[in-house]
């Protein structure tokens, strides 16, 4: 793993929904060029794997529709590369009032995903529609999972270096999501955090193309951790020195950091942080999360494969 100085690129403030000053990948940056042209080899392969992915995608609409209420494909607002939002596109696994109380993290056994959702996300197949974010050239095959502006805003205050994950375009599939659990305490974050700069500083065409391989293999449920060894993508290693539980100190839950920071926010002042987060603050860490909570703003359908911008809640 990289050492600060080497991953020091770049740096975003944000507020409660949008990131600003965001900077790119700089051209001085040794992986420069592999990203360049990794955007647009991505793209177009995103618009290829979108065509034998249709009817999947058809057939997992038709599925969440008849089996819950809402509608069976949803966008939410993320935050992409140098922290622009788009409208990312999933296929809904959680009941239609899944943030009745609020924007909220996933968590193990969440009892707002549906017994279709379960499936589906244990298979990935939510990530499918997604493939139209590649196409649009909002986002990459691999690469760091985009998160949502309100969430952003709050990881970096307490997280050093949350915004360098910015400096690239986000990712279906990557470094973080292959080795480690979907996150439930600031701690998991910064676990995360350290592959995917990991991967920002050693990005390259074999890497990435085994990521995907084991992605795929993963939907076909053959994946493990052997595979993923075997395939050489174990990285483990390099958060040895962060455990996910440590007997010597306790991490903080997202849904607890998530209230505890809005709590410190005044409507003249953006987020302030305190002592309190000094563990986190001895990593360079960030934040991806395997989430699929409701966006208030956009309960979109896709009626016959095509996207309604005002369907019924």
């Amino acid at each position: 793993m990289g050492t600060s100085n080497q991953l020091n690129y770049g740096k975003v403030r944000s507020d409660s929904y949008q990131c600003a000053e965001a900077k790119s990948l700089p051209a001085s940056h040794r992986r420069y060029r592999y990203f360049s042209a990794k955007y647009r080899i991505e793209r177009g392969l995103g618009i290829l794997l979108l065509v034998p992915a249709m009817p999947l995608i058809a057939i997992c609409w038709c599925a969440v529709k008849i089996t819950s209420r809402g509608p069976g494909i949803y966008r939410q607002t993320r935050v992409g590369q140098e922290g622009k939002t788009f409208k990312v596109l999933k296929l809904r696994t959680m009941r239609i009032d899944a943030e009745a109380n609020g924007p909220q993290w996933s968590s193990k056994g969440d009892s707002r995903i549906t017994r279709l959702g379960m499936v589906l996300r244990k298979l990935h197949l939510d990530e499918l529609p997604q493939l139209v974010n590649v196409a649009k050239g909002e986002m990459v095959l691999v690469g760091p999972r985009p998160e949502r502006p309100e969430f952003v805003a709050v990881l970096s205050e307490v997280i050093p270096g949350y915004e360098r994950r910015l400096m690239v375009k986000p990712g279906i599939t990557g470094m973080a999501q292959i080795n480690l659990p979907p996150d439930t305490d600031l701690r998991s974050v910064e676990r995360k955090q350290i592959l995917d700069l990991y991967h920002i500083d050693n990005a390259g065409f074999w890497l990435d193309k085994r990521m995907v391989l084991l992605t795929a293999f993963r939907v076909l449920s053959i994946s493990n951790d052997r595979l993923t060894r075997l395939m050489g993508l174990d990285r483990k290693e390099l958060v040895e020195h962060l455990p996910a539980e440590s007997p010597d100190s306790t991490s903080t839950p997202l849904a607890t950091l998530m209230v505890e920071t809005t709590a410190k926010t005044s409507p003249d002042q953006g987020l302030h942080t305190t002592d309190d987060n000094t563990d986190a603050k001895d990593f360079h860490t960030g934040w991806d999360r395997e989430d699929d909570s409701w966006d208030d703003d956009t309960h979109d359908s896709w009626e016959g494969l095509s996207l309604s911008e005002n369907s019924p809640r």
